[in-house]
Parts: C-alpha cells; structure tokens; sequence
C-alpha cells in the first residue's frame, strides 16, 4: 500500500509564494512520474505541473514561469515552488505519484487560497 501526503498549504496574499511537498511511503519499488493538480472549485482538476525520475519537467500554460516543480529521488518527495501567486491560482493542490507496478496514487489535497 502506498500513501501520499502533502504539506505546505494555506493562505496568502497576492504575489506572494508557497511551497509544497508530497512525500510517499509503503511498499515502494520505484516511482516514475510525479505531479501535481489542482482542482478549483465548481472546476475540473486541472495539471499544473509533471516531473519524470529522471527530472523532466512540464507545466501548465498558466504557471509557466512562476511554479517550479522538483523531485528528491531518495525520499520519494515532490515539491512545488509557487511564486507570484494570483488569486485565480486558489484550489484545492494534489499530488499524484505513478508508482512502478502499482499504479497511479493520488493525496488527499492541500488547500491553497490566495488573497487579493
């Protein structure tokens, strides 16, 4: 069994910066791609941001340039760095982790809120 938790949410003001973390633990060979989504609310969860094992990065057009996402292959950790956050960036932030033969596992979300 796999679990993902995060950290590093809550609120801020605009233009200000945040950063999360998702760390797995359990039965863990290896994993492969990591992410992190974010659903507002009365939306669809959205990608933000993608990471492979090997540091390959994408993002969403609407965080280019202001989110950076990175991994620690050692701890099973992915982090968000969120800057120059805009209220529109409010929602609910998910990790998501594709753990070699196991499957895709989500978090349970971390609330960000951005003031204006």
């Amino acid at each position: 069994q796999v679990q993902l938790v995060e950290s590093g949410g809550g609120l801020v003001q605009a233009g200000g910066s945040l950063r999360l973390s998702c760390a797995a633990s359990g039965t863990i060979f290896s994993i492969n791609d990591m992410g992190w989504y974010r659903q507002a609310p009365g939306k669809q969860r959205e990608l933000v941001a993608t990471i492979t094992s090997g540091g390959r990065t994408n993002y969403a057009d609407l965080v280019k340039g202001r989110f950076t996402i990175s991994r620690d292959n050692a701890k099973n950790t992915v982090y968000l760095q969120m800057n120059s956050l805009k209220p529109e960036d409010t929602a609910v932030y998910y990790c998501n982790a594709f753990v070699t033969i196991l499957g895709p596992h989500w978090g349970q979300g971390t609330q960000v809120t951005v003031s204006s």
